[in-house]
């Protein structure tokens, strides 16, 4: 079976960086071949051939892997010791100077509190892909914490989700804050949208979220449950990715209604129909817990739940609050 790789040393990362490099290796993956082959097939002398060849050997991405003699000739053939490769890295602001810490996941309103009353002594940087795709980037070392509300079909907030991603790794899940979502409306409700059914009236449209995003999931549940056709809400392929993005929208006039915080319509001045409250966690391997020392204190601090009580929609009754999985 065909082996893939992840690469994430920077140097290989870097060696592949030149295209004439990759020409070699992707050939290389495909089928093993000579100096001379090579020369052949991307149109280059075996001495040019060589020079980058012998790069990638001592790299580790190429291998010597069959010498064969045919009258008083040696040919030397030459892979690649993945047959396809996966980069990934994450490049982080020195250290030294300012530690960082990475969240990827759900966009929320909270971190970016978060954000600001650490930013005196760190930098905590958001990458806001929805909690899937939170979830993924955590479990592939890509982030160190990530931000999710998926709601399992039995009714649990994330531990589900969090134990099928985790089965092997010791993790805590804190609780943020509690939120409600709903429709995002137009100052004034002008088109009188009272239900998620009206989305699919002919002279409403509509900004939907992400894919992967908890607020899609859900979504895209009660479209199923309430037997909507999506090709009948008009902007359903409309997608950003922050309730920001989606309340600014509707500020701007360029779709009647979105799907989200509470928080975010009430910033924009907007109309409001609430839908449900859902429980956002923070989810944080062990390994990283020492770094994230610094964010669990302001966490439960009394000043970043007040700041978060200040939003319109947010619940900190049970902010701070974990469990270990």
């Amino acid at each position: 079976m065909d082996n893939v790789e992840y690469l994430s040393d920077f140097d290989q990362i870097g060696l592949l960086a030149d295209a004439r490099r990759r020409a070699i290796l992707r050939r290389l993956m495909a089928a093993p071949a000579t100096l001379t082959q090579l020369g052949q097939a991307l149109g280059e002398h075996p001495a040019w051939i060589r020079h980058h060849l012998k790069r990638l050997e001592e790299a580790g991405l190429v291998e010597l892997t069959e010498v064969r003699s045919r009258a008083g000739v040696v040919e030397k053939f030459y892979r690649a010791k993945a047959s396809a490769l996966l980069l990934q890295q994450t490049v982080l602001p020195d250290a030294s100077i300012r530690p960082s810490i990475l969240f990827a996941g759900s966009h929320d309103l909270a971190i970016e509190s978060l954000a600001e009353m650490l930013s005196g002594s760190l930098s905590l940087l958001t990458f806001p892909v929805g909690s899937l795709d939170g979830l993924t980037a955590l479990r592939q070392g890509l982030c160190h914490l990530c931000g999710a509300h998926l709601l399992d079909p039995g009714g649990e907030y994330n531990l589900p989700f969090v134990r099928h991603f985790f089965p092997d790794r010791l993790v805590l899940l804190v609780t943020l804050a509690h939120r409600e979502q709903g429709l995002m409306l137009a100052p004034g409700n002008p088109k009188h949208l009272r239900s998620l059914e009206d989305l699919a009236r002919p002279d409403v449209s509509f900004v939907n979220r992400q894919r992967g995003s908890g607020t899609r999931l859900w979504f895209d549940r009660q479209v199923h449950d309430l037997g909507l056709p999506p090709e009948q809400i008009e902007g359903y392929a409309r997608e950003v990715r922050t309730h920001t993005a989606c309340a600014s929208q509707v500020a701007r006039g360029e779709a009647d209604a979105a799907l989200g915080l509470h928080a975010a319509a009430s910033r924009q001045g907007l109309d409001f129909l609430p839908l449900f409250q859902e429980r956002y966690d923070l989810i944080l391997p062990q390994e990283h817990a020492e770094s994230l020392f610094p964010l669990l204190d302001t966490l439960q601090s009394g000043a970043f739940r007040r700041n978060v009580a200040s939003l319109v929609g947010y619940d900190t009754a049970h902010t701070g609050e974990g469990i270990a999985i």
